[in-house]
């Protein structure tokens, strides 16, 4: 498990050495083969890995992300600076972090990712990092400990995400009642989008916002 995260780890956070470690691989053997056979197109055995190396820094990521949640020993971490670079990806500046893993023996280990690199679980198609100086949890596998997968809905701001992606819909029909409480439709949304999100996060949303929605439930009684 050790060399497999280590492996993973080179792999994310060096692609352009990955790119010419696999291309380097496949003109040697293609240059053996070519030797052998006497045929020089086996040469041209370079282009299939150099193609694969290069799609596999786009799957790498996630293959690592679902590796070590599955495999990996849970812990914290904590953002302690980040800084932004002149690299983009997707119209989006490149930052980097460093960062403390607390291990589970009581280690203090320091590390550094990007926004390219870093492997956060479950994969989604966005990179949601956490914040500065905020706790969050992590999984690696014990003797490896620099590559790390951010466990975003175990952490404190995965939830805090998630119960202001699901307080949209509230917002939402609270904003229609507003215009017109007296109509029907309108005050069967916005009870029917309170009791949804009463019944997910009763216990873990903030205790004066509960109240305030139950409060609003209440008055529009529980039909």
């Amino acid at each position: 498990m050790v060399i497999l995260s280590a492996t993973l780890y080179f792999i994310n956070h060096h692609p352009g050495l990955t790119i010419l470690a696999a291309s380097s691989i496949g003109l040697g053997v293609g240059a053996l083969l070519a030797l052998w056979r006497r045929q020089a197109l086996w040469c041209m055995l370079v282009i299939p890995f150099l193609f694969l190396s290069s799609i596999s820094l786009f799957i790498f990521p996630f293959v690592n992300a679902l590796f070590l949640n599955a495999f990996g020993t849970s812990a914290t971490a904590i953002i302690v600076h980040k800084q932004e670079t002149n690299e983009m990806l997707n119209e989006s500046y490149i930052w980097d972090y460093d960062a403390v893993l607390k291990t589970v023996d009581g280690r203090d280990v320091a590390l550094e990712f990007n926004t390219t690199s870093v492997a956060i679980y479950p994969v989604r198609n966005e990179i949601l990092i956490p914040p500065e100086n905020d706790p969050f949890i992590v999984k690696y596998i014990p003797g490896f400990e620099r590559n790390l997968v951010i466990m975003c809905d175990e952490s404190n701001y995965g939830k805090r995400r998630k119960i202001e992606r699901d307080r949209a819909p509230v917002e939402k029909a609270a904003g229609q009642y507003a215009v017109s409480p007296t109509n029907q439709a309108f005050i069967k949304e916005y009870r029917g989008a309170l009791q949804a999100f009463l019944r997910k996060h009763r216990d873990d949303a903030d205790p004066d916002l509960i109240e305030d929605y139950q409060q609003e439930l209440d008055k529009l009684g529980q039909n």
